[in-house]
């Protein structure tokens, strides 16, 4: 009787292995995203695996003499998994590593770099057909569609920097924990947080001078801050309606849906930046308010495949006076990037060639961080398989960074 069960274990396995082969090999117009293990007869109970990977070659002029200007990184490696039994609630477990490269991994594999780390894990309970409720780990940000990217189907090789606004400052890698709801009112999409901001943020400085503005009003002030932040995003959708059931926000379509949305979002942390204004170290919390508008844009040209792709944001970014450190500081950010699928065989693949551009302005400084970059996709099964060559010049005050940089990503 044993032996019968161990045998009816092996098949089970193997039957899902089978699966798993069949389900990735099939054609970008029928793959339906990850592998979906139904879990009864109608396939309403299930859970779903993605995993994805993305590896550069970069070149850039402007290194540390001791680095070489030419090198390779895993800049992520990730495996989602969501799950559902009832349609209630769900689910959602996502971990995985970033920018893993020869400057930060270990022999043994175990630096900080080298580990895997859980970038969400929350569940969620259905209000009816159109709203929901959750927390935990979530990615349900506030601000703009760019702070709610996702990594799979990104138009530009990667996300406009400055626009993960909080990044490390109040969250773990853009991800809050806390809570969320979530939901549509006609052509109306909206998410909103309240999320309880991280202590020992990326500013690690102390407010220990006149004129310095620090993100750290949670670590320095203690009991006199508050320690959450707000969030939200409106989005009306004036043509296709896209998927909510995610928070994450698509790229790019190439030519799928006739998408014209126009949104607005924001987050405020009260207290959450923290100055000195006196000699006698007395110190002051100071309000951290961000706001941004958005356009996305995207229609087929014809019907030979052709699509054009547009998006543009202006932000306010209000970190506290004259606050400037790292991608972050108090003034205001315009961006933009187009894209263009060039007229071809979907099955056969297709270019899309892309130009973005992104100014950063700061009250600190009367410097502007400006961004220009250029490249294209070489989609060869949609998203699912795809080569980006991307040049970017950066330049700040006096600095200028170019870099090149190939990437190729597989996700299944």
């Amino acid at each position: 009787m044993k032996k019968k069960r161990i045998r009816w274990s092996i098949l089970l396995c193997l039957s899902m292995l089978a699966g798993q082969y069949t389900f990735a090999q099939t054609s970008p117009d029928i793959y339906s995203g990850g592998l979906k293990v139904k879990l009864n007869e109608s396939g309403s109970k299930y859970f779903r695996l993605i995993s994805w990977a993305q590896i550069q070659g970069i070149y850039s002029d402007n290194v540390a003499p001791s680095s070489s200007n030419v090198s390779l990184k895993l800049r992520r490696a990730r495996v989602l998994m969501y799950s559902q039994i009832t349609d209630r609630f769900l689910i959602l477990t996502h971990f995985g590593l970033n920018s893993l490269s020869a400057s930060n991994m270990s022999p043994t594999g175990s630096s900080a770099a080298s580990q895997l780390f859980f970038h969400d894990v929350w569940g969620q309970y259905s209000l009816g057909k159109n709203h929901a409720i959750g927390g935990g780990l979530h990615y349900f940000n506030g601000i703009s569609r760019l702070n709610n990217q996702s990594t799979l189907n990104m138009l530009t090789m990667d996300n406009n920097r400055q626009s993960w606004s909080t990044l490390g400052l109040t969250d773990q890698f853009a991800r809050h924990l806390g809570i969320f709801g979530k939901g549509a009112i006609g052509k109306l999409q909206y998410r909103v947080a309240i999320n309880d901001a991280v202590t020992n943020g990326l500013d690690a400085r102390d407010a220990d001078q006149l004129g310095l503005t620090v993100y750290g009003g949670k670590r320095l002030l203690g009991s006199k801050s508050t320690s959450f932040a707000y969030s939200g995003y409106f989005e009306y959708q004036i043509l296709d309606k896209e998927s909510n059931f995610l928070p994450f926000k698509v790229g790019t379509y190439l030519g799928a849906k006739k998408v014209f949305n126009i949104g607005a979002g924001f987050f405020v942390h009260p207290n959450g930046s923290v100055s000195m204004i006196d000699t006698l170290g007395t110190l002051k919390g100071q309000n951290v308010m961000l706001f941004s508008g958005d356009v996305f844009y995207e229609t087929p040209v014809g019907d030979n495949g052709a699509a054009l792709s547009l998006y543009g944001t202006y932000q306010l970014n209000d970190y506290g006076d004259d606050y400037l450190y790292s991608a972050y500081g108090t003034g205001s950010m315009l961006y933009g990037h187009v894209g263009y699928v060039i007229p071809g065989n979907i099955k056969g693949g297709r270019f899309q060639p892309y130009v973005s551009f992104a100014m950063n302005s700061y009250d600190a400084v009367s410097d502007t961080r400006n961004n220009i970059g250029v490249g294209v996709n070489a989609y060869m099964s949609g998203h699912n398989s795809k080569l980006t060559l991307e040049f970017m010049n950066a330049t700040f005050g006096t600095t200028q960074t170019n870099t090149l940089t190939l990437q190729a990503m597989i996700y299944l």
